[in-house]
């Protein structure tokens, strides 16, 4: 299944000069089941002028976050990302299982394979300017782009 790539002016300011370039490629969204209250959205983010995703919205969620998954020793924490995530200049910020995710949690139906999940992606610039930039991404059971010879960053763990 190929996805759809999203280019997206995101006027952040005062005028045409002030246009800032975001690409979100390879969004998706991992299904959910019946009685799921939470589940995780995941894409590529590049900002050509560098920027900051400081949140989400979804009308399918009653909360929507920024999340950072990570090891602290043998423990795997998961909490909110404060005060945005940094999107460098020119550099490709992936949103993954196992990293740094969209978490959609209060869910307000099950998410199925084949639907769209409506996102609304909130950036400020460093200016302090902010956008939101709405998407659609598709729900499908896992990263559609994962090969057969990678290994899942957490075995086992799902959103």
């Amino acid at each position: 299944m190929k996805l759809k790539t999203f280019l997206l002016l995101a006027a952040f300011c005062c005028g045409p000069l002030s246009a800032q370039v975001i690409e979100i490629t390879d969004a998706w969204v991992r299904l959910s089941v019946p009685g799921q209250k939470a589940t995780g959205g995941f894409m590529k983010i590049t900002a050509k002028d560098g920027a900051r995703l400081v949140g989400v919205t979804s009308p399918m969620a009653g909360v929507a976050e920024v999340h950072e998954m990570k090891m602290e020793g043998d423990v795997m924490k998961m909490r909110a990302v404060s005060g945005g995530l940094d999107l460098p200049a020119g550099r490709t910020v992936e949103l993954k299982p196992g990293g740094y995710h969209l978490m959609l949690m209060d869910l307000k139906a099950p998410l199925a394979k084949g639907s769209t999940v409506v996102l609304s992606l909130v950036f400020k610039d460093a200016k302090g300017a902010q956008k939101t930039v709405e998407l659609r991404a598709p729900v499908v059971a896992s990263a559609p782009a994962a090969r057969a010879d990678e290994k899942p960053a957490m075995p086992g763990h799902q959103h």
